[in-house]
């Protein structure tokens, strides 16, 4: 007999960054907006009409700005009975472009932690989309343990390649795109994913040359499909209703009015106006062949747009450079640049009117992940010229619908164009593979079968974790505030300023209690606040945030739940084996080694630790590395760390994020002053956290040792 209790899958994507909303997506608005969109809200979709799937929410960033639609600031969008769109706000509500939200995915993460806590049940599995859902992601499986899965859609080292090329300098790749904070993040995002989804086999080999911290068996190649009921083929009769036929008049309408000959085949082309696409690459292809002009006009949909002068510079300077190559090759009436197109109906539809032609759709782009709009045009029945870059090898190789050349040659696109157009048979042929072969390839339904197949089977080897960390325990002195500060160059460094923080502690009401986070072993840690005749803290977060401590009376208690929740897939004594074989690490002293901290003095060597590093990953063994001072290297659960701790606390203590202040003064203090806590950083701070300038809830203080932490107390008003 079926047990009636249990529930099917909840599953949770998360896409952060452009314009998501149920319907009508904005799709070429700007470089945010594109096939990553389409492909996370379709994915949700398909998932939602599966038996097995109970509940699907894609989350996403909540966005209230007058230069957008009121869509985007709905805190939860009810696409059907099992698909929610939430939105969760981080960074305002300003819509700003996705380099920019670099600084706000910690709050991200700490915002997810308490919708997912107010929801009393975890996702079976999270999936995160591009390096900034990633990085959350990441969070959220340490914090939580929840199994993850991870799609690039780009990767940051090939940009910092493409960009290097290009000749911009690596200033400017860094002040605009924040790349040494993506590829870090995608390196971290590697190692902690249980699975990487990939469209192609390209993408898995760039993967691979590029990264350190990834293992093959983590990659499945499940490409994208495409919805069947929107791109049917253009020679399928359908019985349209008034309105949706009076619109297909006004397309066509739309789309003749620029041409002085209407009854030529149509070169098309739907991509962002963004340079990597190489429109100018295919005007100029169009523009020089007088021959190509006579037999096929050109259309070109390049995002959406009301003013070019209005638009971000990236994308005025392309649209700037079509209009100048339009006139410079004296297109007019032979080439077609309309400003907006519909994407769920219109799109559709300009495939069919290529095809219905006896059209092309060209594929120019210099570099291409996936390529959304071959498998669409193939669908349809329009043949395609493509870029031999990336997913339109796999593409082309298995729909049989076109050509691939060099792009970076204008003639190849051109030469391809017109053997197509000079060979009927050849039309016919790329036209009816690209129908047949697309429901083979690249359906929907065979994607989200192959992905709830890998996704389960990975489900069935996670142990059930879940319990360990939801139980809401005892609060502690029954808190409903804490402050917690580092101990050295924080709360020690200065005799006078320390005796001040003294009588604080002893006038803080009994609501709020004072803990301390720290490198030291616990015993050191006693040591240094007894030294300094600091009354004794509420907790001791120690060894790097790898154990926790209560005050009980006269004694400190260790935290069973902490060492519970860190435990998961720590297998120390596997980890001292393996790494035994690396005569630079010494193993340092038995009062430093803890059970859920291995420590080794070892030379400041990357190449070194790159070697325990990758080890460690093709060993399948998950954990945090901890390199410092130039010598010492620490390696913990994956779970432990000063920050997860503090996290830790408040979520079993039910404290809100913002009722927690933190003191620090260095990098090692980095995770605990960002994201929702309320960060107080002293003014004897190391370098590393100049960064943090700027961020929210982060407050410099001008005053130097614990008297920073008391002008951070006053600055919050925290008591």
């Amino acid at each position: 007999m079926a047990d009636e209790n249990k529930k099917g899958l909840y599953i949770q994507l998360y896409s952060l960054h452009g314009l998501i909303r149920g319907k009508e997506l904005e799709l070429g608005r700007d470089a945010d907006t594109g096939g990553q969109t389409k492909y996370v809200l379709e994915l949700a979709s398909m998932l939602s009409t599966f038996p097995e799937v109970e509940k699907v929410e894609l989350v996403t960033r909540w966005i209230f700005d007058k230069k957008v639609s009121p869509d985007y600031s709905v805190p939860i969008e009810k696409v059907n009975d099992k698909f929610d769109i939430v939105r969760i706000r981080a960074g305002g509500g300003k819509y700003i472009r996705k380099e920019l939200l670099w600084n706000y995915l910690e709050e991200f993460s700490d915002k997810s932690i308490k919708y997912l806590k107010a929801k009393k049940r975890l996702p079976d599995f999270i999936h995160s989309h591009y390096a900034d859902a990633g990085y959350v992601c990441t969070e959220l499986t340490k914090f939580f343990g929840i199994p993850f899965f991870h799609s690039s859609h780009s990767l940051g080292k090939d940009k910092l390649k493409k960009l290097t090329e290009d000749g911009v300098s690596p200033e400017m790749i860094e002040k605009r795109y924040k790349i040494s904070q993506r590829i870090e993040s995608e390196e971290k995002i590697f190692y902690f994913a249980d699975m990487i989804v990939t469209s192609t086999s390209h993408e898995i080999e760039n993967h691979l040359r590029h990264y350190d911290n990834v293992s093959e068996s983590k990659f499945k190649v499940i490409p994208p499909g495409v919805n069947l009921e929107k791109f049917f083929p253009y020679n399928e009769e359908r019985k349209w209703d008034a309105q949706t036929a009076a619109l297909l008049k006004h397309i066509n309408r739309e789309y003749t009015k620029f041409f002085v000959t209407n009854d030529k085949p149509l070169i098309l082309s739907l991509c962002r106006p963004d340079r990597r696409k190489n429109i100018s690459g295919l005007i100029t292809a169009y523009g020089e062949d007088k021959e190509l002009q006579k037999k096929a006009n050109l259309a070109i949909y390049a995002g959406v747009r009301d003013d070019i002068a209005t638009m971000e510079e990236n994308e005025r300077e392309v649209l700037t450079e079509i209009l100048l190559l339009m006139d410079k090759y004296n297109l007019y009436g032979k080439m077609a640049i309309p400003k907006k197109h519909d994407t769920d109906f219109e799109v559709p539809e300009l495939y069919r009117l290529a095809a219905k032609t006896g059209g092309v759709f060209v594929n120019a782009a210099l570099s291409e992940t996936f390529g959304l709009t071959l498998i669409e045009a193939a669908a349809t029945g329009v043949p395609v010229v493509a870029t031999e870059d990336g997913g339109p090898r796999d593409i082309i190789a298995n729909c049989k619908n076109g050509i691939k050349v060099d792009v970076s040659d204008p003639k190849n696109i051109s030469k391809a164009l017109n053997k197509i157009f000079d060979d009927k048979k050849l039309w016919s042929a790329y036209s009816e593979n690209g129908i047949k072969n697309v429901k083979k390839f690249y359906s929907w339904q065979a994607h989200t079968e192959k992905y709830l197949y890998e996704a389960n089977k990975i489900l069935k080897a996670q142990p059930n974790i879940k319990e360990v960390f939801v139980s809401s325990g005892k609060k502690l002195l029954e808190m409903e505030k804490m402050i917690v500060s580092d101990i050295d160059y924080t709360l020690l460094g200065d005799g006078d300023a320390l005796s001040n923080f003294k009588k604080t502690l002893k006038q803080m009401p009994q609501n709020i209690g004072f803990g301390v986070a720290t490198g030291r072993v616990v015993e050191s840690a006693i040591e240094a606040i007894k030294k300094n005749k600091i009354s004794m803290p509420d907790f001791f977060i120690t060894s790097v945030g790898s154990e926790i401590y209560y005050k009980r009376k006269d004694e400190l208690v260790y935290s069973t739940g902490w060492d519970a929740h860190i435990s998961h897939l720590w297998n120390r004594d596997r980890i001292v084996e393996l790494l035994s074989q690396f005569g630079f690490l010494k193993y340092q002293e038995k009062q430093n080694q803890r059970k859920f901290k291995i420590s080794y003095y070892t030379p400041d060597n990357p190449k070194n630790i790159n070697k325990v590093k990758q080890l460690l990953i093709d060993k399948k063994i998950k954990c945090s590395f901890i390199f410092s001072h130039g010598q010492f290297l620490d390696i913990l659960p994956y779970r432990a760390s000063k920050g997860k701790a503090i996290r830790y606390l408040a979520y079993r203590w039910n404290i809100p994020f913002e009722k927690v202040l933190v003191a620090g003064d260095s990098g090692n203090d980095m995770e605990m002053l960002k994201g929702d806590l309320l960060g107080v950083v002293v003014a004897n701070y190391s370098p590393e956290l100049e960064n943090l300038k700027g961020s929210r809830r982060i407050y410099f203080s001008d005053k130097k040792f614990a008297a920073g932490i008391i002008d951070g107390i006053n600055h919050y008003n925290f008591i």
